[in-house]
């Protein structure tokens, strides 16, 4: 069975690529071209009416957002480990309320450390930028406190958790933020770079970005 993954290199849907990859399932992906707009045609909007990446066509549904496309993978490929086992519904929620950790507060701080002025302008982009990385701060130390007791989120073994965070260091990274001061995370960063999932996605990802370069469909980020 071949899964398809609708994403743009660089993006979130980075984290659901590696868990498919963890999974050991088989994948193909499906650029989303954003430039053109792709993400608000008709024909994407049918898969993803919000018009965002990821989403995933698997097992003859569409899949949206991180968070509940790791709870499926989950499920659906239990023997991968992508999250730690729950013994009761608190166990279970705790689960969520980490993933909600990453999609709900960490990600929209992200976006507006890279792409502040998508959201205030260019007269106000520096403001926005300052204040989301004053924010992010006292997150990334909770993130920091957290890995100085392992080297995962969860301990000794390793989870789709790591691979959230994982994507948004690296999105902070290279947006300017002073992440050396978070050396446990940085450390966490470099071992989830040595994964053979992570390799595996993020050449993929480089391909998918060499291609949509030569059909000058390329997104490029503005510098920090």
């Amino acid at each position: 069975m071949t899964a398809t993954l609708h994403m743009a290199p660089y993006t979130c849907a980075r984290v659901t690529a590696i868990a498919l990859e963890e999974a050991g399932m088989d994948f193909d992906l499906a650029p989303v071209r954003f430039v053109r707009g792709e993400h608000k045609s008709p024909a994407y909007r049918a898969l993803n009416p919000l018009g965002k990446v990821p989403a995933l066509e698997i097992d003859g549904l569409v899949l949206t957002e991180n968070l509940a496309i790791l709870v499926y993978l989950d499920e659906r490929f239990p023997d991968a480990g992508l999250l730690p086992e729950a013994h009761s519904p608190a166990d279970r929620a705790r689960i969520l309320a980490d993933l909600a950790f990453c999609s709900a507060t960490l990600h929209p701080l992200v976006t507006r450390i890279r792409m502040p002025a998508f959201f205030a302008g260019a007269e106000h982009a520096a403001t926005v930028k300052s204040i989301a990385e004053s924010v992010l701060d006292d997150y990334f130390a909770v993130v920091e406190g957290r890995l100085v007791q392992a080297d995962w989120w969860y301990g000794e073994r390793w989870s789709a958790m790591d691979a959230y965070l994982y994507w948004i260091f690296w999105r902070v990274e290279g947006a300017g933020y002073d992440v050396k001061r978070y050396s446990r995370f940085v450390a966490h960063a470099r071992r989830m770079e040595e994964r053979p999932s992570v390799r595996a996605v993020l050449a993929r990802e480089e391909d998918m970005q060499a291609q949509l370069v030569a059909e000058g469909a390329a997104f490029i980020p503005p510098k920090a």
